[in-house]
């Protein structure tokens, strides 16, 4: 016994003089990295723990509340997990209000969203646009159905009516990163808009069309800039808007250039393909759209005493999560967050989605006040979170049975397994990284209000994380 107790003490003060080890070689990094002028303005925290044992390696500024941009969809993503399990699926339902005779259905088609951010994706198979029309067309033929005497009716009422976190800035949006989440959403609440540069710079841009053909209008206020500038042109189009415009500048010369906006109403969007759709099928509208609720019409104009004749499902969670990661989609944040608020209280409400999250964690010890959000993805400048909350989110997940599949969504930056953030001034990456010799780290990095170029700060902060290499 007393070899055994022996063997185990110098096993542990092993792991506690490496720990130390690395403990030195992160504050004298840090310092370095501090004192940079980069930084003579900037306020920045770190936050390192043993991923066996919990305890400290490292602590600056843990409990000081920063934006934590991208970084905070780990969050997001770890509480859906917990809540709602991996094989959660979004379904969109169909209904017939009215009996079908010959070839007639004599009254309304109605479509009610869930919130999928998933439906007319691109990213799945199953979810294509092309595929979800042919799918509608089949069900209605099924039914015997080729005149649709009533209207066309999108239920938008799962979710509440502003689709855009009230913490979102105005240049954000209008472009395809600040797309809002809606009851019902479509193909991402995503659209091309596709352009010509003029010969020159200071020449006007030609603009070639949508992809798909947008319902909005876009006023031209774009000009063209030096040869190889890349994209500086963006979108300002409100949720519900039918005009808005666009300004900035794309390349000299380019020729089907392409900047990708947000749609201002994806379930008009939508009608107008699915119109499209059923003409070419030869089935025909009598009626027109009617959404509920919406900007003009009472909320909730159907009580739900139908049953639905049909449904199409999402991919599960755990897919779902794994491109909000891998590509940092704010979109499918937002939309969880609302389906948490829509599963636990019953509504889809963005401040209601927040509220939920910071129970979940105030129950395993993480303070309310550590996580004071906005919304679900980071994009608000107006987020704080401290990195002492996110490593012990980190750290929790590890014990989860759906871990291997949170882990294999988190995107590799410098050889580390670690979600990034990036907004204006803000920089941050967050995540796990095993040490060569065996060691595992878990580790929270942010930085707010520097001044320079962000990719020369992300070779410093990935300096100061080769210590855990």
């Amino acid at each position: 016994m007393k070899k055994v107790f022996f063997i185990t003490g110098i096993l542990f003060s092993s792991i506690l003089s490496f720990c130390q080890t690395t403990t030195n070689k992160l504050q004298k990094a840090f310092a370095e990295f501090e004192s940079d002028s980069q930084l003579k303005h900037a306020i920045s925290s770190l936050y390192v723990i043993d991923g066996k044992t919990g305890e400290i390696v490292f602590d600056k500024n843990s409990r000081i509340g920063l934006a934590g941009a991208s970084t905070q969809k780990i969050i997001t993503s770890t509480s859906v997990y917990e809540i709602l399990g991996r094989n959660y699926g979004y379904r969109t339902l169909f209904f017939l209000d009215g009996p079908v005779t010959g070839k007639s259905l004599n009254g309304n088609f109605i479509i009610r969203g869930s919130g999928d951010p998933t439906f007319g994706s691109w990213r799945y198979e199953a979810t294509k646009r092309t595929g979800i029309l042919e799918s509608i067309v089949t069900m209605l033929k099924n039914q015997g159905i080729e005149h649709i005497k009533g209207d066309i009716v999108i239920d938008n009422s799962s979710f509440e009516t502003n689709p855009v976190p009230g913490g979102w800035t105005w240049d954000d949006i209008g472009n395809y990163y600040g797309a809002g989440a809606y009851g019902f959403n479509w193909n991402e609440n995503q659209y091309d808009l596709v352009m010509n540069g003029g010969k020159k710079p200071g020449d006007a841009v030609e603009i070639a069309g949508t992809e798909p053909v947008l319902q909005s209008e876009l006023i031209n206020e774009l000009s063209s800039g030096p040869e190889n500038s890349g994209d500086n042109g963006y979108i300002y189009l409100a949720p519900y808007s039918e005009k808005g415009f666009v300004r900035g500048t794309i390349p000299a010369g380019a020729k089907n250039f392409k900047i990708s906006g947000s749609m201002a109403d994806p379930a008009r969007q939508f009608y107008t393909e699915l119109k499209k759709a059923l003409a070419d099928a030869k089935i025909t509208i009598k009626g027109e759209l009617l959404l509920s609720p919406s900007m003009d019409i009472k909320p909730k104009i159907y009580p739900y005493n139908l049953d639905p004749f049909n449904f199409l499902i999402s991919p599960s969670i755990d897919s779902i999560i794994y491109w909000f990661l891998k590509k940092s989609i704010n979109l499918y944040g937002e939309a969880l967050l609302k389906t948490l608020a829509y599963e636990k209280r019953g509504f889809g409400a963005t401040d209601t989605g927040i509220n939920v999250i910071r129970e979940l964690w105030k129950d395993k010890g993480i303070g309310e006040d550590e996580l004071n959000l906005l919304d679900g993805s980071g994009l608000s400048p107006s987020n704080r979170l401290t990195t002492h909350a996110q490593t012990t989110i980190l750290q929790y997940a590890k014990t989860r049975d759906w871990f291997p599949f949170f882990y294999n969504a988190l995107p590799e930056y410098n050889d580390m397994k670690m979600k990034s953030g990036t907004i204006r001034d803000v920089k941050g990456f967050c995540g796990y990284q095993n040490a060569k010799d065996g060691h595992e780290y878990i580790f929270s990095f942010l930085v707010n209000n520097y001044n320079g170029s962000s990719a020369a700060l992300v070779k410093k902060m990935y300096k100061v994380l080769d210590n855990l290499k």
